[in-house]
C-alpha cells in the first residue's frame, strides 16, 4: 500500500513538474510584455523640419496607444545619415526608433561608400506621410507648360538652373529622372534644406525649383507650378497636372516613416506598426496633413519593405546612368 502511494505521489509530482515546465514555455513563446518603459523617437534632422513636426504630432497619440512616454530627440547630420548609421547599431529591444525619409535611405548607401549603413539594415515599421515634389518657375518665366520647359532643356542643355533641397535628396533624384526620361539637361543647384531652396527661388537666384508640396501650397501665388509628382491628382492643388498626366512616367516624392534596428522582435514591430497605422488612419490627422500640403500614407512594415525595394531598383538604374 505504501509502495502504491509512493508511485502515485511520484506520478503526481512528475505531472506537476511537466505542467510548470510547459507553462514556462508558453510564457516564453507567448506575447512580449512591451512596452514597459519610455521609447526614444529620434529625428535625424534639425528641430522645426517636417520630420520633426510630424513626430511631435504623433507623440501624444503614441503615448495614449502604447501606454508609455515617447521621448523625441533630434540628431541631425549628413542629411539624416548620422541618425540612420546610429540606428542600425542600436540594441533591438523596441525602445529606440528613428524617423526615416525615402529616397534618402536608399540613395545615400548607393552613392556613398561610407554612408554608415545599408538600406536593408533599416527595418521599417510604417510609412505615414508623402510629400509630392513639384516643378515650378517664376510668374514671369517664359515657360508656361512642362513641354516648353523640357524643350528649353533640350535646346540649351545645362543653361536652366533648378534649385532643390540638397544632393542625393528627393529633389536631386527627381531632376535625374526628368533628364533621363526626356533627354533634357539642367543645372542642379543644391541648397541646405527645403527652406533655403525656396528662399533661393523666391529671390530669383535660380530659374526653377523642384519643391515640396507644402511649399508649393504655401507659395503658389508666387510661382507657376508646371507639374507635380503625385501618383494622382493632389487634392490641395487640384488644378496642377501630375507628371504622368503630362506624359512623363515618373512619380517624385519624399516619403516619411519610422524604423527600428535590425533583428528587432517581430512582435515589437507589430505593436509599433499598429500604433503608427492607427494614427495614420485618423481622419482628423489626415485632414491636417492635406491642409498643410502633404499626402497621408498608411503603409505597414511589409508593404513599406516592398515599396523600398522597388524604389531601390529604380534609383539604382538612374544612378548608374548618371555615372556613365
Amino acid at each position: 500500500m505504501n509502495k502504491k502511494l509512493f508511485v502515485i505521489g511520484a506520478v503526481f509530482l512528475l505531472s506537476l513538474t511537466l505542467l510548470v515546465g510547459c507553462g514556462g514555455q508558453d510564457k516564453q513563446a507567448g506575447t512580449i510584455d512591451y512596452p514597459t518603459k519610455p521609447i526614444k523617437y529620434v529625428i535625424p534632422f534639425e528641430p522645426g523640419g517636417q520630420s520633426d513636426l510630424e513626430a511631435r504630432r504623433q507623440q501624444r497619440p503614441l503615448e495614449q496607444i502604447l501606454g508609455t512616454s515617447i521621448v523625441i530627440e533630434n540628431k541631425a547630420g549628413g542629411g539624416g545619415a548620422v541618425g540612420w548609421a546610429e540606428l542600425v547599431n542600436k540594441k533591438p529591444d523596441g525602445y529606440y526608433m528613428t524617423g526615416i525619409n525615402i529616397p534618402h535611405i536608399i540613395l545615400q548607401p548607393l552613392a556613398r561608400e561610407n554612408a554608415g549603413y545599408q538600406t536593408d539594415q533599416i527595418i521599417t515599421v510604417a510609412l505615414f506621410q508623402a510629400t509630392p515634389i513639384g516643378l515650378a518657375v517664376h510668374p514671369d518665366s517664359p515657360y508656361n507648360t512642362l513641354d516648353e520647359f523640357i524643350e528649353a532643356g533640350k535646346k540649351n542643355p545645362g543653361k536652366i538652373t533648378v534649385s532643390g533641397s540638397g544632393t542625393l535628396s528627393g529633389h536631386d533624384i527627381a531632376l535625374m529622372q526628368l533628364e533621363d526620361i526626356t533627354g533634357a539637361k539642367y543645372q542642379y543647384i543644391p541648397a541646405q534644406g527645403a527652406a533655403p531652396s525656396i528662399q533661393s527661388f523666391l529671390g530669383k537666384h535660380v530659374d526653377a525649383i523642384l519643391a515640396n508640396s507644402n511649399d508649393l501650397v504655401q507659395h503658389q501665388d508666387k510661382m507657376k507650378i508646371l507639374a507635380i509628382g503625385s501618383g494622382e491628382t493632389f487634392e490641395p492643388l487640384p488644378e496642377v497636372k501630375t507628371f504622368k498626366e503630362l506624359g512623363i512616367d515618373m512619380i517624385a516624392s519624399i516619403d516619411r516613416g519610422v524604423a527600428v534596428p535590425p533583428n528587432t522582435d517581430p512582435q515589437i514591430i507589430e505593436t509599433l506598426e499598429k500604433a503608427f497605422l492607427e494614427i495614420a488612419n485618423d481622419q482628423d490627422i489626415q485632414a491636417q496633413m492635406l491642409k498643410e500640403g502633404f499626402m497621408p500614407l498608411a503603409m505597414g512594415s511589409e508593404e513599406s519593405k516592398q515599396y523600398i525595394n522597388e524604389m531601390k531598383k529604380e534609383y539604382s538604374v538612374i544612378l548608374e546612368k548618371v555615372k556613365k
